[in-house]
């Protein structure tokens, strides 16, 4: 049968003009990736996120997870496709409460196309229905997906949600999340803030965990397996939530000899950067063979072999100073890392301080005199390393070398006021390297752009006078005591 089309007359070419919304010319999908060059097609464009509703079941004996997934979010332009990131087995997609049709692509994308075109600024509710065996699934070669003997992890950086929850993952879109998992009896499942409640049905556990303050998509973690679970406050009323598997082996003492520090050691970074931010603290240690940590916000992601040579306080250290650096203010682009690691490893300068193992001072001149001008260390810049060098030791070391020479430019008073003013200034939210310069420069009083282009921008070691605060002339540049657990952690982010 063939359908002739006609031409209408003026008076009804119009009519049908004025019935078609002003927007529908501009509908256009979403973008695949959030427009980060580091990582081009991690996240999306089109939509933000508000909120994440994640009801899961998981059966440890065959990995197997099953989810139903609630994403609130809002349009950010007139949309008619956008994307997920995202892995598993999708059995059904709902915009809106009306049938989405759906299909996969490229190595982590979930294409929804949603019945009626969404108008820009227009509240969005997007529920995915799937399942799988997220050990089975990859991307560009990996998985953050770790299996124990008793379970499995999700924990990793910059990505680990496309294993377990559909979401825009990137940290530029922060989200608060209720987490509800149903496993076994006998087996817990663990995420972040707090937990709301946990009830057993039918031979079912089920724990429903809420993170109200906002979270990026990479900082959301879910552990799963049997725990030794301890519960406390800190002095400065901060509640705490350590988890610990229960065959550890040899690094159960000194795993547990660290992460029950944490209440205190929060108590003791908020002299330096301010209130803590959040409803809880706290680590967990599953037995996984990974050799790093990870500061999932609230509920620290620690391996075993952070533990092997002994306890470890300044790892602790540097996963909780990231409360503050990197999950209370995040980065905007991946390029700002130095925001996060610099500051973290400074603090475990601060803690060498504290503890009488060296000052910071002592430390920095350490670092500077143990990497000649050709080393390799000098050629990363910290304020934009690259994909490449995102997490190489000197983004850790050479970036607190710039906290150091900033310190040492505007003098103690100024420094630390910036140092607690910042997560204040953009409590919750995101900001930039350059956001950083211009805050401190504010505080200070003084221009920056020549220190933070000398220490975190140039492919070379800085030479006098920029480095001579650093290494006094004739003195003795000793190894400070502290360096052998700082070192410990020059790998904890190294997949």
């Amino acid at each position: 049968m063939h359908r002739r089309i006609l031409a209408p007359g003026v008076p009804a070419a119009a009519a049908l003009l004025l019935a078609i919304p002003a927007s529908a010319a501009s509908w256009s999908p979403g973008a695949p990736g959030i427009g980060d060059p580091y990582y081009p097609y991690y996240g999306n464009g089109g939509y933000d996120v508000s909120h994440y509703d994640l009801r899961l079941k998981y059966q440890p004996r065959t990995d197997e997870l099953q989810g139903t997934a609630t994403v609130l979010a809002r349009t950010t332009q007139d949309l008619s496709r956008f994307d997920l990131d995202f892995l598993l087995d999708v059995s059904e997609v709902r915009v809106n409460g009306a049938e989405a049709s759906f299909t996969a692509s490229g190595q982590h994308e979930l294409v929804v196309t949603p019945k009626t075109p969404l108008a820009k600024g227009a509240p969005m509710t997007v529920v995915v229905r799937y399942s799988g065996v997220p050990s089975t699934k990859s991307a560009y070669g990996f998985t953050t997906w770790h299996r124990t003997p008793d379970g499995a992890v999700a924990a990793d950086e910059p990505e680990s949600a496309w294993w377990w929850f559909p979401s825009n993952d990137h940290p530029s879109d922060k989200a608060t999340f209720d987490v509800s998992v149903a496993v076994p009896d006998g087996t817990q499942a663990i995420s972040n803030g707090t937990l709301q409640s946990a009830s057993s049905k039918l031979g079912w556990t089920r724990y429903t965990w809420r993170q109200d303050k906002p979270q990026a998509t990479y900082l959301t973690t879910l552990a799963l397996g049997r725990f030794d679970i301890t519960t406390g406050t800190s002095e400065g009323g901060v509640p705490v939530v350590n988890a610990y598997s229960r065959d550890l082996g040899a690094n159960d003492g000194a795993a547990r000899a660290s992460v029950e520090r944490t209440g205190e050691l929060v108590d003791w970074l908020t002299g330096y950067f301010g209130p803590y931010p959040f409803g809880s603290a706290g680590g967990y240690v599953p037995n996984t063979t990974t050799g790093y940590a990870l500061e999932t916000q609230t509920r620290v992601y620690y391996s075993p072999k952070q533990f092997a040579g002994g306890s470890n306080t300044s790892v602790v250290v540097h996963e909780l100073a990231h409360q503050w650096y990197g999950d209370d203010v995040s980065l905007k682009g991946w390029k700002d890392i130095w925001i996060n690691e610099g500051f973290a490893r400074y603090a475990q300068w601060l803690w060498s301080e504290h503890e009488g193992e060296g000052t910071a001072q002592e430390l920095a001149g350490y670092v500077y005199a143990s990497h000649p001008a050709d080393d390799a260390f000098w050629t990363v810049a910290p304020g934009d390393p690259g994909p490449d060098d995102q997490f190489d030791v000197a983004v850790y070391d050479r970036g607190a070398l710039a906290v150091q020479a900033l310190r040492n430019e505007i003098g103690d008073d100024a420094f630390f006021a910036v140092l607690k003013g910042w997560p204040k200034e953009h409590a919750y939210g995101n900001a930039s390297v350059a956001d950083f310069r211009r805050y401190a420069e504010q505080v200070s009083g003084k221009p920056l752009a020549a220190l933070f282009d000398t220490w975190l921008f140039q492919p070379s070691k800085p030479a006098a006078p920029a480095a001579r605060s650093l290494v006094r002339t004739g003195a003795a540049v000793a190894r400070p005591d502290s360096w052998r657990e700082i070192e410990a952690t020059n790998d904890v982010h190294g997949r």
